[in-house]
């Protein structure tokens, strides 16, 4: 049997999620149920080179149960040649360039292999599972080490020319902002990522280092710690109405560590994108936390593969 996207129903995909925290790897069902899952931290330079991540990634892969498979989905950190599927993650210097695609072709002859990035995988996750289930337009936004993100419109996924359609991390919020690593200045990830977040709470007085004890600081009523929660949720509140006016959407689904924050974040960015979002059609958004936490990028790295051109459509 096949589903829409002509991918045997009764076979699982090898669903892959790499980035430069963790790499985790998976068997998903045609129904988006996570099956036998593994992962492992990512070796980083001296400790590796490319080689060594491709022998790491392999291991972890096969760790996994043998089963008949439809197909291999990834998602990755970027930038990446895309469809092409060489990748840069800017967190793994050791990959730069690394033909990722071709290996996995190698390894899984005559089988289909998708890879993409790794927030948009997150958000066909979110889409087709999450969410944004049963939604025909949605944002999905990582806010994490960076803000990376990926559209649907009309229910289908939007690319772009290059595979990079719906990064809303560099939507300019606040022109005057900080420099951008991308060399601009003022962009939502220049802000409201998590280190960047922990150095302006830092230059405010701060004395912790991460994303993670900003956050619990803000919980326990830290003033700065406060303040710095508030700052990225004015900036995901400014960025998300922008999106909202342009692309006239249903939901927008945030996932990510800083997500994790809860009400912190979201109750700033929420009025900070309700004092913004003045359209009669902006204000019927929802905007809500990722329903599928950690599983979302690799159910959406399987839907490359089993949602057919809703989801994939370079062959």
């Amino acid at each position: 049997m096949e589903d829409g996207g002509g991918a045997p129903v009764d076979a699982s995909v090898l669903a892959i999620d790499i980035g430069g925290t963790k790499m985790a790897a998976a068997l998903v069902e045609p129904g988006g149920r996570v099956g036998a899952y593994e992962r492992i931290v990512t070796p980083r330079p001296p400790h590796v080179d490319a080689e060594g991540l491709w022998r790491t990634l392999l291991a972890l892969v096969e760790k996994l149960p043998a089963k008949r498979l439809a197909g291999v989905g990834v998602g990755c950190g970027g930038p990446m040649g895309w469809p092409s599927g060489k990748v840069s993650p800017l967190n793994m210097p050791a990959w730069r360039g690394f033909p990722l695609r071709e290996r996995l072709v190698d390894r899984f002859p005559g089988l289909p292999v998708r890879v993409h990035n790794d927030a948009v995988a997150f958000t066909v996750g979110e889409h087709w599972r999450g969410a944004g289930r049963g939604r025909r337009n949605v944002l999905g936004m990582v806010v994490s080490t960076g803000v990376g993100g990926g559209l649907i419109l009309g229910d289908r996924l939007v690319d772009g020319a290059s595979g990079n359609a719906g990064h809303i991390g560099h939507v300019i919020v606040d022109p005057d902002g900080p420099a951008c690593e991308c060399g601009g200045r003022g962009c939502l990830e220049a802000i409201a990522r998590g280190p960047a977040l922990s150095a302006w709470a830092r230059e405010q007085g701060w004395t912790g280092e991460t994303g993670k004890e900003l956050a619990h600081d803000a919980a326990r009523g830290h003033p700065i710690a406060v303040r710095a929660m508030n700052r990225a949720g004015w900036a995901l509140g400014v960025a998300i109405a922008s999106a909202t006016h342009l692309c006239d959407l249903d939901v927008v689904a945030v996932g990510g560590g800083l997500s994790q924050a809860g009400p912190l974040l979201f109750r700033p960015l929420e009025d900070t994108f309700r004092a913004h979002a003045r359209m009669d059609f902006a204000r019927e958004v929802r905007v809500v936390p990722a329903a599928l936490g950690q599983m979302a990028g690799l159910v959406g790295a399987a839907a490359f593969v089993f949602g057919g051109e809703r989801y994939w459509t370079r062959g």
